[in-house]
């Protein structure tokens, strides 16, 4: 009878160690859910500012139709693109378009000096600061999720409740180069 007992308490402590693995990674989904939602408020704020950016812009170039064009598509595909990886990707083609954007206010003082295009790129500005800072706690919750999926005893717990790895938000390497590069401006 005692060996009965010992027996039962080895099987309910391992229940009970299972549910605090499977709980433990239940709430790092949850964070990594929230995280991303964080960075979505962050991409739709930098998107509602760029049409009001563009069009500021269009009144001073509105023969550089081509960049204008090029912002707002970018917009919109960004807006369309639905997970990490491709948001990233988005982004980074979206965020090489600003880059070409403001290069063309250099050519124009007027633009340049204009006080609602001078807010607008504050805001603009300040947003990026806070996608910034939005990616890498996003980031930082898919690493620690990861992780607790992939490590002994939670690589055993994950499959049960159907858990696996999820995407970072990052810049392609094939984007990367774009944002970096420096915007090229024609006169």
């Amino acid at each position: 009878m005692s060996g009965f007992l010992i027996l039962l308490a080895i099987v309910a402590a391992l229940i009970f160690v299972v549910i605090i693995i499977y709980n433990r990674i239940v709430a790092l989904s949850q964070r990594t859910e929230q995280a991303f939602a964080d960075v979505d408020v962050q991409l739709r704020q930098r998107h509602d500012l760029i049409p009001n950016l563009v069009e500021t812009v269009k009144g001073y170039a509105s023969h550089e139709k081509e960049t204008l064009d090029a912002v707002i598509s970018a917009r919109n595909a960004a807006q369309a693109a639905s997970g990490p990886a491709a948001q990233g990707q988005a982004e980074g083609v979206l965020g090489a378009a600003l880059g070409k954007l403001f290069a063309l206010a250099e050519a124009y003082p007027d633009l340049k000096a204009n006080t609602n295009f001078l807010e607008l790129q504050r805001e603009l500005s300040d947003v990026e600061n806070k996608i910034a800072a939005a990616r890498r706690f996003f980031n930082n919750a898919v690493q620690e999720f990861n992780t607790a999926i992939q490590q002994i005893p939670g690589n055993f717990v994950a499959p049960l409740g159907g858990f696996s790895a999820k995407e970072y938000f990052e810049i392609p390497e094939v984007n990367r180069a774009q944002v970096e590069a420096a915007p090229e401006v024609k006169f």
